[in-house]
């Protein structure tokens, strides 16, 4: 299928689909929104064209299209996005058996995440100057795909799971050589920012038993984070962002730190977020054909998921939290389903660990 005309097709599904919807002050991952939501990453994972491969050559025998590069992960413009593109559409069909979408899922999870698709990723990491490549957000994106299948009960998960085994392993001791050696963390809005890294291969580390990488994760944590005072949250956000470098980091330690000293530590961190008034505005987009500038709706859906793990984990105390996560998702999700590659290729899953956060899936 050309991407063109997936284009036009997308769009007319789109319009239908928005001319009934109407979002309500509730944000709810219903079957039907996942189904909604379910057309991007359907769509994108095996649209090979546009992409933007990030790899560095060491000489021209390693120039080749996207499918010849990552069989397995070759669609949604770009490795990342579609790791975690795959990523949603396990997710949405372990926590929903019967949408419609079904069939489609897995007939792509059975094409794309096979043996030797497998085996060809690993190798690329192998290659001359790429053994860093997607560091270290596309490896933590890999290892949440990884817990997914781990949770999925499904006779085509154990496939799955088997066949992802060795990239998922090399994922875990990629992070397990190079965090010991990371001086500094990487606070950045964008791909490299380490808490959110880190957060979600903790999430795999908890899920899958890996005591040694749990431990490796905390420590480190501690390391770069356990001193941080008063973030300047009023610095937030830069124009690109689709991560918070304050909340990113306290979703981590939420995680890592046991709760009398995380409750101790936030005072110190962002005090005001204590007070039952507070609130934040979501960030607005200026233009969502621009691959960068459309970051901000993601923005919007990772400050949602920490407002949502805060109000959960200490209902007490940042409960409040929970209507500030749902301004900004309300503020980005009627918008995710567009005509613009540049957000849809990615969105979707922002959107869906967002309203499962909410939901405590």
């Amino acid at each position: 299928m050309s991407l063109k005309f997936w284009t036009r097709a997308f769009v007319v599904t789109s319009a239908s689909v928005w001319s009934t919807l109407t979002f309500a002050n509730t944000p709810s991952l219903t079957v039907e929104e996942a189904s909604r939501l379910a057309a991007m990453p359907l769509h994108c994972t095996q649209v090979e064209y546009p992409n933007k491969l990030n790899q560095v050559l060491a000489d021209k025998q390693y120039l080749k299209g996207p499918k010849a590069l990552h069989p397995a992960f070759y669609g949604c413009f770009d490795w990342h996005s579609s790791v975690h593109g795959h990523w949603m559409i396990v997710n949405l069909l372990r926590h929903f058996p019967t949408i419609s979408e079904e069939p489609a899922i897995r007939e792509i999870l059975k094409t794309n995440i096979t043996q030797a698709n497998i085996e060809q990723e690993v190798a690329y990491f192998h290659t001359p100057e790429n053994a860093n490549y997607e560091r270290t957000y596309g490896w933590a994106w890999l290892l949440a795909l990884a817990a997914e299948l781990h949770q999925w009960d499904d006779p085509l998960a154990r496939e799955l799971e088997t066949n992802l085994a060795p990239l998922t392993a090399l994922m875990v001791e990629k992070f397990e050589g190079f965090l010991p050696k990371l001086v500094y963390p990487i606070r950045t809005g964008e791909h490299p920012n380490t808490a959110f890294g880190l957060s979600l291969a903790y999430d795999y580390a908890q899920v899958v038993g890996d005591k040694e990488l749990a431990a490796l994760i905390t420590h480190r944590a501690s390391d770069w984070y356990a001193t941080d005072k008063q973030c300047p949250l009023s610095w937030e956000p830069n124009g690109f962002d689709f991560l918070s470098p304050c909340f990113e980091e306290l979703n981590l330690m939420r995680k890592v730190m046991d709760e009398k000293t995380f409750l101790t530590w936030a005072d110190t961190f962002l005090p005001h977020l204590r007070d039952k008034a507070f609130t934040l505005a979501p960030a607005k987009v200026g233009d969502r054909s621009d691959g960068k500038l459309v970051h901000l709706d993601g923005l919007n859906f990772s400050r949602a998921w920490t407002f949502y793990g805060m109000a959960k984990a200490f209902p007490a105390t940042y409960g409040h939290l929970k209507a500030v996560g749902d301004t900004h998702v309300n503020s980005a999700l009627p918008s995710v389903v567009d005509n613009n590659y540049q957000g849809t290729h990615w969105l979707g899953s922002f959107a869906v660990y967002a309203l499962q956060q909410r939901e405590g899936l």
